[in-house]
C-alpha cells in the first residue's frame, strides 16, 4: 500500500507538475480535498523559510503528511529580484502576465540576462521536516515565447537549450527544470533513508 501524502500548495500548475514527477511513489491528494478555503500563509523571507511555513502549516492543521513548494526566479541584473517575491513580482492579485511585464521593463536595458530558478521542496511526516533544494540555470529573453507551463516559463530560457520553458512540453521541462532537479535529490533521499517507517 502507498503512503498518502498531501500537496501543500493552491497553485494547480505546480500541483500537475509536481504529481508528474512523484509518479507512482504515493497516493497523492491536495489540500482541496482537506476543505482548506483559505490561502496558505507564506511570510517569509526566503524560499526555504516559505517552504516550511507551509508545509508547517498543513501538517499542524490537518495533521497529515505533506510536502510542499515554494520557488522563485533570481535575475542577476536585478540583484536576485524578484526571488521569494516571485508569485507576486508585480503587486496583488497574483498575475503571470504582469509579472513577466515588470520584470521585461526592468531588464529592458540591460545587456546582463542571466538568472537562475530556485525551488525548495520540505516533506512534513511524523513532525519531522526535511528541505531539498534544485536550481536551474539560463537567461531571460527579451520577448515570451511559448503557451505551455506558467508563471516566467516564457521569458526564461535555460542554459544549452535555444526554447524557453514555455516551448517546452511538461516531460522535456521536468527532465531539466529546477523543480525536477529538487524532486530528483528527495526521490534519492527516500531511496537511501528510512524516513518513512509507514506501519
Amino acid at each position: 500500500m502507498k503512503p498518502t501524502i498531501y500537496l501543500a500548495t493552491q497553485n494547480k500548475h505546480k500541483i500537475e507538475e509536481i504529481k508528474d514527477l512523484l509518479g507512482d511513489l504515493f497516493d497523492i491528494h491536495t489540500v482541496f480535498e482537506l476543505g482548506l478555503s483559505i490561502e496558505i500563509p507564506e511570510t517569509g523571507h526566503t524560499l526555504q523559510e516559505n517552504a516550511r511555513q507551509k508545509a508547517e502549516y498543513i501538517a499542524e492543521h490537518f495533521q497529515v503528511t505533506c510536502l510542499s513548494d515554494d520557488s522563485g526566479l533570481e535575475v542577476n541584473a536585478l540583484g536576485g529580484r524578484p526571488g521569494v517575491y516571485s508569485a507576486r513580482y508585480a503587486g496583488e492579485p497574483k498575475d503571470d502576465a504582469a509579472n513577466v511585464d515588470k520584470l521585461l521593463f526592468e531588464l529592458s536595458d540591460s545587456a546582463d540576462r542571466s538568472a537562475r530558478f530556485v525551488t525548495v521542496l520540505t516533506l512534513h511526516h511524523q513532525g519531522q521536516y526535511i528541505s531539498f533544494e534544485g536550481e536551474v540555470l539560463g537567461d531571460i529573453v527579451r520577448e515570451p515565447r511559448g503557451t505551455q507551463g506558467f508563471g516566467y516559463d516564457p521569458v526564461f530560457q535555460p542554459l544549452g537549450n535555444d526554447r524557453t520553458f514555455a516551448e517546452m512540453s511538461m516531460a522535456e521541462k521536468n527532465a531539466l527544470a529546477h523543480r525536477a532537479r529538487a524532486m530528483q535529490k528527495f526521490k534519492s533521499f527516500l531511496a537511501e533513508s528510512e524516513f518513512f517507517s509507514f506501519q
